[in-house]
């Protein structure tokens, strides 16, 4: 029988969340719990191993809504606060396993996670965080047991950062653009879940016609949208303008692939 795994999409908002602080609009005052957005986040699961994608500011809130007792790693995107701030928060998952958490990211990340928690790496000090960093690059393969992960290199406006491939299915976030060989990578993939700012245009993120376009070139079975603004409209009314096999994302949701 086929391994189980499953994809939980954590949270699926912009580095502001939704609803966004003091904003009455329409999406951010919304009942439909779709329009609720925490910061990005993804969590793959097998019956072996529980493996998170970025740990922004709403991670302990995650984690919890989430029920994750255990976390084997964490791969970080890149080094925006809102997929790493929430490192600090791994404390109880190093105390019930003993272990530091293994966090897995390209060498400037993991600079910028040495200098924005100076005070982990210095003496060791009991109830601090315990992180063990590794380096890694595009077209890495990481393996825990069975489960393979294949970084991507994508751009997100002139930062080179990593999305992730997890057998048929490809997560990205806070991409602009994507090579010509990384789109190999990735076209015909099974599942494709890719970040849609808004409808206007943006210096580092798609915009929804953006998105569109590229999905369209990947040609994936389905497509989910994350990473999405206030800005966007509410879900419901989104959805109904986006052609076959593709939908908005929202948090909680759960692709068993």
């Amino acid at each position: 029988s086929p391994t189980f795994r499953k994809l939980t999409l954590l949270g699926t908002g912009t580095s502001q969340g939704v609803p966004v602080i003091g904003c009455t609009c329409a999406v951010c005052s919304s009942e439909d719990p779709r329009d609720n957005r925490l910061r990005s986040a993804a969590l793959i699961s097998t019956p072996q191993h529980h493996i998170l994608i970025d740990a922004g500011p709403d991670f302990r809130q995650q984690m919890l809504r989430a029920r994750v007792r255990r976390l084997d790693a964490i791969l970080l995107t890149h080094e925006h606060n809102d997929h790493v701030i929430g490192l600090d928060d791994v404390r109880p998952f190093n105390f019930s396993s003993g272990h530091p958490l293994s966090v897995f990211a390209q060498q400037r990340v993991i600079g910028e996670v040495r200098r924005r928690f100076d005070y982990i790496f210095g003496e060791p000090i009991p109830g601090l965080p315990r992180l063990e960093l590794h380096a890694i690059e595009e077209q890495q393969v990481l393996h825990f047991g069975d489960l393979s992960i294949e970084a991507i290199g994508v751009w997100h406006g002139r930062l080179p950062i990593l999305g992730f491939k997890i057998a048929d299915l490809v997560y990205l976030t806070d991409v602009k653009t994507i090579s010509d060989v990384e789109k190999k990578k990735i076209r015909y993939c099974k599942y494709l879940i890719i970040n849609a700012l808004h409808k206007k245009n943006h210096p580092t993120h798609l915009n929804l016609q953006e998105a569109l376009e590229l999905i369209e070139e990947l040609a994936p079975e389905r497509a989910w949208l994350t990473h999405l603004s206030h800005q966007m409209g509410r879900s419901e009314e989104v959805n109904a303008l986006l052609p076959p096999g593709v939908t908005t994302a929202y948090d909680g949701l759960e692709i068993s692939f």
